[in-house]
């Protein structure tokens, strides 16, 4: 067998090896804990790494409390909570969206038919942006309109004077809320949070990789580069 074939084969193994592990502990971050776990999953804060209490040793929360040189000059907790979840989301999202329209490597092959390809992530909004002004339009309206919502029904968090629960938006069309017990919400409100985490350094780890070669050995598996 010729080497270079041999190496292809090689590298689509250990492609295919790397995709089952990640995929195998998705399924066991998402899967039902079992009821000798009951207790542990009640009182599950997203800080279990680091003994399950809130972990913040420069105390950056406490910013707006513990330095008052202008009022209101550092944010309330409550606004980095609503922040964190809601910067994770959206990490989730472009992570997502990046693999869904990428057409090498790992590409989910997602891409919608007619629209423009470009295979540089960094690249794609600009190129979309040209070939379909009013489609960009049409979804910058929609980002403003949800964004000022999200910000209305938060209320004062930035002083720490909300009254709803950060990341609670209000949207549950489907009454799949009241479906769970509190118990499982809870939770499912720890793996939302943790995979967001998840999310921010993996879109932080893709402009590195963009920005310097090698910095993401993972990354040159995943697209061939090695």
């Amino acid at each position: 067998v010729p080497p270079k074939i041999t190496q292809k084969k090689n590298l689509r193994m250990l492609r295919f090896a790397i995709l089952a592990l990640a995929a195998l502990s998705s399924v066991t971050a998402f899967s039902i804990a079992p009821a000798g776990s009951r207790q542990t999953s009640l009182r599950a804060t997203g800080f279990e790494e680091v003994g399950g209490q809130f972990w913040d040793p420069l105390e950056l929360s406490k910013l707006g409390k513990n330095i008052d040189t202008f009022p209101n000059m550092f944010p309330d907790k409550q606004f980095l909570q609503e922040a964190e979840i809601k910067h994770g989301r959206m990490s989730m999202l472009a992570w997502t969206g990046v693999w869904a329209t990428c057409n090498t490597g790992m590409g989910l092959g997602m891409h919608i038919p007619g629209y423009p390809v470009e295979p540089d992530f960094t690249k794609a909004f600009a190129a979309f942006s040209a070939a379909e002004p009013t489609t960009t339009a049409a979804i910058l309206l929609f980002i403003s309109i949800a964004e000022g919502e999200s910000v209305g029904w938060t209320g004062d968090n930035w002083r720490g004077m909300s009254t709803k629960v950060s990341g609670d938006l209000g949207l549950d069309f489907l009454g799949l809320k009241g479906k769970l017990s509190q118990e499982k919400l809870d939770r499912y409100k720890i793996v939302e949070l943790k995979n967001g985490r998840a999310a921010m350094i993996a879109m932080a780890s893709l402009f590195a990789w963009k920005s310097i070669p090698g910095s993401v050995p993972l990354m040159d598996i995943f697209t061939g580069q090695v």
